[in-house]
């Protein structure tokens, strides 16, 4: 099945590659591999939440905005490898979680990126992982994920 018939049975939509908030570019193809940037949860240009997790926001919501940042990685890769069915998994996501002092969750808050991917590639979404807690992410966004995918 291809991937983009596995995102129509799993009805998900990709959405719009992100626009940068500073200077770089979104993805990068090198070697058969797509390198993404650092994926913030925009939903429609704007985040839906702003703060650290475990206070201002919840650990079960900055895990969806996690899953919201691997599918905004997704997307950017797909557009710079030329189409969603140019990509065949995942190598490696890193994720950083906005973290309120003491909050040590977050291998949870980025299961929700890991999850999807899973979802969406099966076995060839199984990859390597960092999920660690920053003090400060930009914009106020309490989680970023970059994403490693292999190409066809």
């Amino acid at each position: 099945m291809s991937l983009s018939a596995r995102l129509a049975e799993l009805g998900i939509e990709l959405p719009a590659v992100a626009a940068p908030v500073a200077a770089y570019v979104p993805a990068v193809v090198h070697g058969g591999l797509v390198y993404t940037s650092g994926q913030l949860p925009f939903v429609d240009g704007s985040l839906p939440a702003t703060g650290k997790v475990g206070t201002e926001v919840s650990a079960e919501d900055a895990k969806s905005y996690a899953r919201t940042c691997a599918l905004n990685a997704l997307a950017a890769a797909a557009d710079a490898a030329g189409g969603v069915d140019r990509l065949a998994g995942v190598v490696r996501v890193g994720g950083f979680v906005g973290s309120a002092d003491g909050f040590t969750g977050q291998p949870g808050v980025i299961n929700g990126a890991s999850e999807v991917l899973g979802e969406i590639f099966g076995d060839e979404g199984r990859h390597a992982r960092a999920a660690v807690g920053v003090a400060e992410l930009p914009l106020g966004s309490p989680v970023e994920v970059e994403v490693t995918f292999r190409l066809a």
